[in-house]
């Protein structure tokens, strides 16, 4: 029965790079025609695989309507949770996810830090999205039409003297970020606060969500914060692998 399950699931890598007619089935799994056949009825009863007029097979609706059940239910930050709280033990510091939605930045988890220094960060409240860095993340990801539609409806509040200024300095700022694969924000929101943050993909290697880890310069400087973002990328990676199916479950980070 293992045999059987294992051929018929190796005819759906074959069938995505395109239609395929029994024989060619029949020669890449390495098995006569009629054992191919009756493997594809069993796909095509499921509505994993369809019989196209010329005879040849292709995947199924039923297959791809699984598949986008399957990403509507997982949830980022059920999948994140373990490793934030990993990465929080490790470097001591605030941790945080977010996520896009309706041109906001929201967060969506949080880690505190073990020193009494706390951020007034909350989930479900908006991030500064001009400067913050888990939003230039976020928005690095769009298309340019859609990054430069965002940055002419900002507002570009001066929090400190190093703050975003205006839509050129922050499209600016977006490119690097895209081009660089992370982001900072280094006393733009708050003098006293610098954060670095790494990108959580989906299957489709899209950006789904962002994670910072922040701390005040009182704790450590910004040079220090930034010597972790190696191990911020190595958590988003395994946040990214496990939420995308990439990988088998891992332990968190």
């Amino acid at each position: 029965m293992s045999q059987t399950v294992d051929r018929a699931l190796s005819i759906l890598p074959l069938l995505a790079e395109g239609p395929a007619d029994l024989g060619r089935v029949a020669d890449r799994l390495g098995v006569h025609k009629s054992t191919a056949l009756r493997l594809l009825r069993t796909l095509h009863q499921h509505g994993l695989v369809h019989r196209q007029s010329d005879q040849r097979y292709r995947l199924g609706a039923r297959l791809f309507a699984l598949a986008q059940e399957a990403m509507e239910s997982l949830d980022v930050r059920e999948i994140a949770h373990p490793h934030l709280l990993s990465l929080g033990e490790q470097c001591g510091h605030t941790v945080h996810l977010a996520v896009h939605e309706d041109d906001e930045v929201l967060y969506i988890d949080k880690v505190d830090s073990r020193y009494p220094v706390r951020m007034y960060s909350r989930i479900g409240k908006p991030v500064a999205i001009t400067v913050a860095a888990v939003a230039k993340l976020l928005l690095a990801d769009l298309t340019v039409a859609e990054r430069r539609a965002i940055a002419q409806r900002l507002d570009y509040p001066m929090y400190t003297a190093r703050s975003t200024p205006n839509a050129a300095a922050f499209l600016k700022e977006l490119a690097t970020v895209r081009e660089q694969g992370w982001a900072a924000d280094l006393g733009g929101h708050e003098e006293s606060i610098n954060c670095v943050a790494a990108p959580i993909r989906g299957a489709d290697g899209r950006v789904v969500a962002a994670m910072s880890v922040s701390a005040p310069n009182v704790v450590v400087t910004a040079d220090e914060l930034l010597a972790l973002l190696p191990l911020v990328r190595r958590t988003a990676d395994a946040i990214s692998d496990e939420f995308s199916g990439r990988n088998s479950v891992k332990d968190p980070v």
